[in-house]
């Protein structure tokens, strides 16, 4: 859950659950942000009297989703190799790992 109503700013971005007053974020995220990689947003009807009475010039519309359950992959993760070159000019391997996207850097 998203901070809760206050003037302070949370260093973590975390959807709220109101539709009366502003989405409460850490500086540079948006109002459908979050940093929590398995919380999902979905659309809402804010109740945009309430914030107008309490003052408030925006309105959150986005409430979170329950959380998925976690599937294990079956198989063997994909991969695709190819070489590059550092700002120096060396020749340097890359290796991506095309399921999760980390990428790795050999040689060189």
């Amino acid at each position: 859950m998203a901070a809760k109503n206050s003037t302070s700013t949370p260093e973590e971005t975390r959807l709220d659950e109101h539709l009366d007053a502003p989405s409460t974020t850490a500086p540079g995220d948006g109002p459908a942000d979050t940093t929590d990689p398995d919380e999902r947003a979905t659309s809402a009807t804010p109740d945009k009297g309430a914030a107008a009475q309490a003052g408030h010039g925006t309105v959150n519309a986005v409430l979170p989703l329950p959380k998925r359950k976690a599937t294990a992959r079956a198989g063997k993760d994909r991969t695709e190799t190819y070489t590059a070159l550092r700002p120096d000019g060396t020749e340097v391997t890359v290796e991506r790992n095309i399921e999760t996207g980390e990428s790795s850097v050999k040689g060189g």
